[in-house]
């Protein structure tokens, strides 16, 4: 990235209260790479998870880029006290050729504890990913993630830009029986984009996100 970012997303999983879930990421390009600030709120007024990330990333060569993150992360539930952590996550993403990319990051390798007692822990996640431009206006994604002691999971999506300032995409998470879509739109610097994920049980899950990116300056 050349560009001071920063973006919010905000999703009503299942159009409930208890449910909501709300993120934040800004990214500043320095002269050696990036930081990147990220936080996190999941839940209600009960029970509720926080976590806040510093991260930095940098491009190696021209076909590798790199990051990593710290994080530290909360649960608190109401009547019972909380618990925190510092984890860590990092990732690499090759650019094989200028259209197809393959990406494998971690979280939580470690497996950091929750507490002071220790007795449970963060499971550690690995994920791999793939994305191919099959032309200016179509991207294929997909990724394989293994959360421990879950099963495997698969997420897969299409994207299409209808124009410059106008996209679409859909996808599908395999763990949670999941179909999503979502719109977007380009506004000079600023991006918006609606979505809505789909469970055949449980129902929509709506989501907004706008982000605003910088405009790089001219030597």
């Amino acid at each position: 990235m050349h560009d001071f970012t920063v973006g919010v997303f905000g999703e009503r999983r299942f159009m409930l209260q208890d449910l909501a879930l709300y993120q934040m990421a800004l990214a500043v390009p320095i002269k050696w790479g990036q930081f990147g600030v990220t936080g996190n709120y999941f839940g209600g007024i009960d029970n509720k998870e926080t976590s806040i990330g510093l991260a930095y990333g940098r491009k190696l060569t021209d076909n590798l880029d790199v990051g990593a993150q710290f994080n530290y992360y909360t649960f608190q539930i109401n009547g019972y006290g909380s618990a925190s952590s510092i984890n860590f996550e990092a990732g690499f993403l090759f650019h094989i050729t200028p259209q197809f990319h393959f990406g494998i990051h971690t979280y939580n390798p470690t497996g950091s504890n929750l507490g002071k007692d220790g007795t449970e822990k963060l499971p550690a996640i690995y994920t791999a990913g793939i994305g191919y431009e099959t032309s200016d206006k179509f991207l294929i994604s997909g990724e394989i993630q293994k959360q421990e002691n879950e099963p495997i999971n698969v997420n897969a999506g299409l994207q299409y830009s209808f124009k410059k300032q106008l996209f679409a995409r859909v996808g599908m998470n395999s763990s949670a029986s999941t179909y999503y879509l979502g719109v977007g739109v380009l506004l000079k610097s600023f991006r918006l984009d609606v979505t809505a994920s789909v469970h055949p049980q449980l129902g929509i899950s709506p989501g907004l996100m706008l982000i605003y990116k910088g405009v790089e300056k001219q030597e």
